[in-house]
């Protein structure tokens, strides 16, 4: 099966339906498709709603766990910094894309802006600012590690 063209196909379908823009992704456990998707960014006005996370989100659900470590992702586009960060949370090993982000810039769909932030070239982009310690936020892990034991 092509995996690739199922990425293709189903980011035809988003962008004639105006779901989101020209970026699809498969993901694949073995040779069973869990997702295809278009990004749903235009629909959902959701800056965060690219191929690769709607991917990871509908196959997490499918799959009833966040640990798609058994799964290979199909991308039309070479992951952003924000995709490749849950992709590697999700634990997915392998990645293959079509498109280079060099290609999505030459386009008008430029991640430069985040890559450079990453690559410490342009740290213009966000204004980080670590406070002081809190007693409200200090304890979350432990409440978490206390409910979760």
């Amino acid at each position: 099966m092509d995996y690739m063209k199922l990425a293709a196909d189903a980011t035809i379908k988003g962008m004639n339906n105006r779901v989101g823009g020209p970026f699809g992704a498969t993901i694949v456990r073995g040779d069973e498709v869990i997702a295809a998707v278009s990004n749903t960014m235009m629909r959902d006005t959701d800056p965060s709603a690219h191929a690769e996370m709607v991917a990871i989100r509908e196959a997490c659900k499918k799959l009833g766990t966040m640990d798609l470590s058994d799964c290979v992702i199909y991308a039309t586009c070479e992951p952003c910094p924000m995709c490749v960060s849950a992709i590697i949370w999700s634990g997915v090993k392998e990645v293959y894309y079509c498109n280079t982000s060099e290609d999505a810039d030459k386009q008008g769909f430029s991640d430069m802006h985040l890559r450079k932030y990453l690559t410490g070239e342009d740290k213009s982009v966000l204004k980080m600012v670590k406070v002081d310690q809190r007693d409200d936020c200090d304890h979350l892990f432990e409440h978490f590690h206390k409910l979760h034991k």
